[in-house]
């Protein structure tokens, strides 16, 4: 009895040292909180960690969203890899449908854990989701908060060598894997300066698409090249990327050759807004932001924002406001200054309607290497868009239709709409002729009224262009093709 009245006692004594203790921690808590000021508080609680982590056999690994103005590989393989290890046991979930996929999405919500195992090791993960400020530029004019998205991973610390040398790999290999086998391309767009991605679902492809025969054949064989020459930008010390500058009336299939180039090649797209972007930093950010494999496009790039020549910049260099405001030497310098070799294997494409308004500065090889007039719709392109409307190759109203189309302007898209008012083809092409002959009729009119003078007065290159369905200069080897002519500039 005495052993058992001494174990009785001794438990009571325990759990009596047990109690005064968590209410001395609780009572440490609640004054660190509560009367402590921010700075520290956050000293106290930090201490508390590392003394209770000398004791605690686990080991932590944080994996950032990002690490300083680049994006973590390691976070988008681990998300990627996590929604394939979702148990019906855990209690919250995030959950989303693509319109295209059947099924629906599980990954982990802010908060929620999960468990998983490799080579007999448990693993919990954790999503940690926090607000950061971004402060502002030198001025401090401008700031603002960003959402912040980490993982968490806990393990017992005797397997830290397994998880750095094989469980992390494997990760990395598994989400390449994933990939691969359900490979979505996203269309992202910038806030600011971040990206927000959606699934690229533009059909458009070079089958589809409304252009001359030889022009296609030209732009897809110089896409296949640049994609084959790693080396050979390296030998030449060159960035791995490519210029391509997009002009002509709208409603040519600009757009349309882009999602056609992305599609083609398997590349994201990156559609930046300059109006976006407040300060030359931010066009750095974004462009570290990129994954390689992409294009970046930058539409009506002459009406986008009021870009500043150089010599306003220099001007400007001594007002601390404007020092980072974005300029034209701000994107120069992220298309093909230091920043720009951030990465590899990039399209960079400029569109606009007016290419006479551009600043001569962007045109130059180097930045924009081949320029693509995207020009009227022509007989060729009539036949593609027909068939692709239709599933027709001949019938008996294209020699008119052909025939008008060589006289008035109308664009691939004014074509297309006609083609598309009705599935009856004797309907659809009646109703395209109808709008060629008032198309030349307005034409005629505005002639015999001196309205258009003007064309006498169209440069060289302006005439060049007159009339044609599209053409492209390769600024790099000097090459102009013309329909279907190639000659050399030199020549």
């Amino acid at each position: 009895m005495d052993s058992q009245t001494k174990a009785i006692e001794s438990t009571k004594k325990y759990l009596t040292t047990t109690a005064s203790i968590v209410a001395s921690a609780m009572l440490a808590r609640t004054i660190v909180n509560e009367y402590l000021p921010n700075e520290l508080r956050i000293m106290v609680s930090g201490g508390l960690d590392k003394l209770f982590s000398r004791f605690s056999t686990e080991h932590a690994i944080v994996i950032q969203e990002t690490e300083g103005l680049s994006s973590n590989e390691l976070y988008d393989a681990s998300s990627t890899y996590l929604r394939t290890r979702i148990s019906s046991n855990m209690r919250r979930l995030r959950a989303s449908k693509n319109e295209d996929n059947n099924s629906i999405t599980l990954s982990l919500d802010d908060g929620e854990e999960l468990i998983d195992a490799f080579q007999g090791v448990e693993y919990k993960w954790q999503l940690i989701s926090q607000q950061e400020n971004q402060g502002g530029n030198r001025g401090g004019d401008f700031s603002s908060n960003s959402e912040v998205h980490l993982f968490e991973l806990t393990f017992h610390k005797k397997y830290k060598n397994v998880t750095l040398d094989s469980y992390l790999p494997h990760i990395l290999e598994k989400a390449k894997q994933i990939k691969a086998a359900d490979r979505r391309l996203k269309l992202y767009m910038n806030e600011y300066e971040s990206w927000s991605p959606i699934d690229l679902q533009h059909p458009a492809t070079f089958e589809t698409l409304a252009m001359e025969a030889d022009l296609k054949k030209t732009i897809l064989e110089d896409l296949t090249r640049f994609v084959k020459r790693k080396e050979y930008y390296k030998k030449i010390g060159k960035a791995w990327k490519r210029g391509y500058l997009l002009f002509g009336p709208p409603g040519t299939g600009k757009s349309s050759l882009i999602a056609a180039m992305a599609n083609y090649l398997r590349f994201d797209i990156y559609d930046l807004d300059l109006k976006e972007v407040r300060m030359n930093s931010g066009l750095k950010r974004l462009l570290i932001g990129m994954t390689n494999k992409s294009l970046l496009v930058i539409e009506d790039i002459d009406c986008s924002i009021d870009l500043k020549n150089r010599d306003e910049d220099k001007e400007n260099q001594s007002n601390k406001f404007h020092d980072d405001e974005i300029s034209l030497s701000g994107l120069l310098n992220f298309i093909d200054g230091l920043w720009s070799t951030s990465g590899e294997e990039r399209i960079i494409v400029f569109t606009t309607n007016y290419k006479e308004k551009l600043d001569p500065a962007l045109l130059r090889p180097g930045r924009m290497d081949m320029h693509i007039h995207m020009g009227y719709c022509g007989p060729n392109s009539f036949r593609v868009l027909v068939s692709n409307y239709h599933a027709i190759d001949e019938h008996p109203m294209f020699e008119e239709i052909e025939g008008l189309l060589k006289e008035v302007k109308a664009t691939p898209a004014e074509v297309a709409e006609q083609l598309m008012r009705s599935d009856t083809v004797d309907v659809a092409l009646e109703g395209l002729i109808q709008l060629l002959q008032r198309k030349r009729n307005e034409s005629q009119g505005n002639n015999g009224n001196g309205e258009d003078d003007k064309d006498e007065k169209l440069t060289l290159v302006d005439k060049e262009e007159e009339g044609l369905e599209s053409t492209v200069e390769d600024h790099e080897t000097k090459e102009v093709i013309v329909g279907a002519v190639t000659c050399r500039e030199d020549d």
